[in-house]
């Protein structure tokens, strides 16, 4: 008798796991990827939403207002950081190129600039010249961009954005990262409003998860 109880409630728990995962509104493998190896996180005690960017990128810039009025609505245990891409070339110029505003304390008056000179404007600033002549009316001499350009600081970041890059196994852009361990991608999305979704579903797994 005790074999059969133990028997039928093996069933019934494993009856309860199949009804959960088919009712969850998000699969892994389908909308999103797990991540093999977690990637490393800024802060232990939040939950991180990453986005993997490049300023060049169409798809990027037309994202873009959306994730940032969406950002600001994220609640206190989660922390949001954009993640240039080093995929070579012109991507890890405008790597360095966000890294150096951040670190001139710029970037909040500058990233929207940006995009919008490279999509709007046709100025693609592809090198230094460009970049100071466009940064100067946000109060940024050519002195302090260059310091800045060339510091350990600037350069230590950009390495740590290449091997983020790698641990999140992206193959293109945009792309968010949710607490080092889900990648969700627009073909697996659908769309930038589902990539939202679905970030904000997995946060509520991993608030759960702690």
């Amino acid at each position: 008798m005790r074999a059969l109880l133990t028997v039928g409630l093996i069933w019934l728990l494993g009856s309860f796991g199949m009804v959960q995962a088919e009712d969850a509104p998000y699969q892994a493998g389908v909308h999103y990827a797990v991540l093999p190896t977690p990637a490393p996180t800024l802060d232990p005690n939040k939950i991180e939403v990453s986005e993997l960017f490049w300023y060049g990128c169409p798809h990027c810039f037309s994202f873009q207002p959306t994730l940032h009025e969406w950002s600001k609505t994220l609640p206190d245990d989660v922390n949001f950081r954009p993640v240039p891409a080093m995929f070579g070339g012109e991507w890890n110029t405008h790597g360095q190129l966000f890294y150096t505003l951040e670190s001139l304390g710029k970037l909040d008056e500058t990233h929207e600039a940006v995009f919008n000179a490279i999509h709007k404007q046709n100025n693609r600033l592809k090198d230094e010249d460009a970049m100071v002549e466009f940064l100067e009316p946000y109060g940024i001499s050519k002195d302090d961009f260059v310091k800045a350009w060339d510091s350990f600081g600037v350069k230590s970041k950009m390495n740590q954005a290449e091997q983020l890059a790698r641990a999140y196994r992206a193959s293109g852009v945009p792309c968010l990262i949710v607490n080092g361990k889900y990648r969700i991608e627009g073909k697996m999305a659908g769309s930038f409003e589902n990539m939202l979704k679905i970030a904000e579903y997995l946060v509520e797994q991993e608030r759960q998860a702690q």
